[in-house]
């Protein structure tokens, strides 16, 4: 049914051990509950690990998050769970780590917590449980011939199940990784083994090959490899240089590559293939990339001490910012970008902007990329440019309930995570600067590698934590109208 404002919303919510689920609800006027809305998400592997009573927590905050802007502003709203002790877990003395983090979130919604049997909250049951998502059941993957292809009209099929794959290799890659494996004995006796699977086939193997024998098998014609029970399948390259090239070469030196570190390079390539020894091949494949070493800034040089900024604790509440200029100007004499980032998830929007942009410009760029996504922030830092200190800055925080607050003048590097932003932008900007001039339409592809690579990057504790970016990095703020704006010498 479609949603009702002037009736109250309830929410019910459930997690299996793969997957959460959730609905959100409303009585019609013959006092029938109906489904306003359905959600469900397959559990990210470090989720998998989490105890029950996490997990449940879990399947509640996803419902919140999806159904903000229904629940947001509520006067007090109904969340129904099959986990008991969930009435209480907010005011438990007892709390967890994640807990503790969580519970900010929570305080912004004003609900109750009820208990609903299991046998009760089918609904929210059966979104947790799609067969789908669990990592244990493998659909087959159905071909349906076109039988008479001079009948564009329409087409009737019948299928048992549907397989989709993420990522496949275009078909003469596909084609060239499955001739190379009948040049590698190891490749050859796997794949002879399961086809046909025997004693005489299993001899062939050496006992480390028959230890994760298995951790394999066949995509079609595919060599497919499980590092666990967990993970996505990832396709098997043989011991082939050419091959292995052509792949990193896709990931590392490709716009969508971005000229990445290793780690991310790495963190990329390894989620769709598999050869041994992978990391030891992509750390020498960048080590060794010319452009790599001509662009990108030394890290011998070290920056003079400094203070640092406090650390953030919730996204999207504390946002740096700043300019980056001197880039060839593309077709609309843009020379420049402004580069937002959030200093909690680490996620960046950036958007092209000329050296001549004004105070007001930069106003309109803030409220249309961040604003307008995430809310108002608690706190903006930036340097002592014109256009942060200006008097229309002034007034226009000053109307939203904000205050002025300058940073000692003596530290330039305070905002060090935009500065790092801003040198990785113009290192991958300048690696491609041979190959075109319009870079600013490339700025989606680095922006799409930039939040590809927090899964891998180090700064952030919950990505120490779980090994993974968080998965809903952009949380609206719009009740928050009281700010601290901070400025530092630039």
């Amino acid at each position: 049914m479609l949603p009702d404002d002037s009736k109250p919303f309830h929410v019910v919510c459930d997690a299996s051990d793969f997957a959460i689920g959730c609905a959100l609800m409303q009585f019609d006027d013959d006092g029938h509950e109906r489904v306003v809305s359905y959600q469900s998400r397959k559990m990210k592997p470090a989720k998998r690990n989490y105890p029950v009573h996490d997990k449940e927590l879990l399947a509640m905050r996803y419902a919140l998050i999806k159904f903000r802007v229904y629940l947001l502003g509520e006067q007090t709203f109904a969340v129904y769970t099959d986990h008991e002790s969930l009435r209480t877990a907010m005011k438990s003395p007892h709390l967890s780590q994640r807990m503790e983090r969580w519970l900010s979130f929570f305080a912004e919604y004003n609900f109750v917590v009820h208990y609903k049997p299991g046998k009760n909250n089918i609904l929210a049951d059966a979104l947790s449980r799609r067969p789908d998502y669990d990592p244990r059941v493998v659909l087959g993957l159905q071909v349906i011939d076109d039988e008479d292809e001079s009948d564009d009209h329409h087409a009737v099929c019948t299928a048992s199940g549907i397989n989709l794959t993420s990522v496949s290799p275009e078909m003469d890659l596909r084609d060239e990784i499955v001739a190379a494996y009948a040049d590698n004995a190891v490749y050859a006796n796997i794949l002879a083994y399961l086809r046909s699977p025997s004693d005489e086939t299993l001899g062939a193997l050496s006992r480390n090959t028959r230890n994760q024998i298995d951790r394999y098998h066949l995509d079609g014609d595919l060599l497919c490899y499980n590092i666990d029970r967990f993970n996505a399948s990832r396709v098997v390259v043989p011991n082939d240089d050419d091959l292995r090239a052509r792949i990193i070469h896709e990931f590392h030196d490709s716009p969508m590559g971005a000229h990445l570190g290793r780690e991310k390079t790495f963190a990329e390539v390894s989620r769709d293939f598999y050869w041994p020894r992978m990391y030891k091949w992509i750390r020498k494949w960048v080590r060794t990339c010319e452009t790599c070493q001509q662009v990108k800034p030394s890290k011998s040089s070290q920056a003079p001490l400094h203070h640092s900024l406090p650390i953030a604790t919730e996204a999207w509440r504390s946002v740096s910012m700043d300019f980056v200029f001197a880039l060839p100007p593309d077709a609309d004499g843009r020379n420049g970008v402004l580069v937002f980032v959030d200093r909690f998830t680490k996620m960046v929007h950036l958007t092209p902007v000329s050296d001549t942009v004004t105070a007001t410009e930069t106003a309109a760029h803030f409220v249309d990329c961040v604003f307008r996504h995430h809310g108002l922030p608690e706190s903006i830092v930036s340097d002592r440019d014109p256009r942060f200190t200006s008097a229309f800055w002034t007034a226009l925080f000053q109307l939203l309930g904000t205050k002025l607050s300058m940073s000692t003048a003596a530290h330039p590097e305070t905002d060090g995570q935009t500065e790092r932003v801003n040198r990785v932008l113009e290192g991958v900007l300048r690696s491609y600067a041979t190959s075109f001039t319009s870079w600013s339409k490339f700025t989606p592809c680095r922006v799409c590698a930039q939040q590809r690579g927090t899964r891998v990057d180090g700064d952030n504790s919950v990505l120490c934590e779980q090994r993974a970016a968080p998965a809903r990095p952009c949380f609206p703020r719009y009740g928050s109208s009281h700010g601290v704006w901070c400025l530092h010498s630039g």
